[in-house]
């Protein structure tokens, strides 16, 4: 799952959740947080303790992987380069 929001992450947490039938006080007892807290994060909060959402997610056993444009992307010289920027901007430009 592609996460790109602190809604996508809270409905991750709150999907995985239910998932391993917990409910929000167990799960919230479990990482040391208010229930409270679980409710807000699984809402979307966009500003969360960090280390909070990291013991929370390894409780629910989420693990996650990070990418960088080197590793999504790798360099390799046989694959033509495609610039979408340049795609939709020629696409947006008049006719001529």
């Amino acid at each position: 799952m592609r996460i790109r929001t602190p809604a996508d992450l809270g409905a991750l947490i709150r999907n995985t959740r239910k998932k391993l039938r917990l409910d929000q006080s167990t799960l919230a007892q479990k990482i040391g947080v208010s229930r409270l807290w679980l409710v807000e994060i699984e809402k979307g909060k966009p500003r969360a303790e960090i280390g909070l959402v990291l013991r929370t997610l390894d409780a629910l056993r989420i693990t996650l992987n990070a990418t960088t444009p080197e590793t999504q992307f790798p360099k390799n010289p046989d694959t033509p380069v495609v610039d979408i920027d340049r795609i939709v901007a020629g696409a947006r430009s008049p006719r001529k």
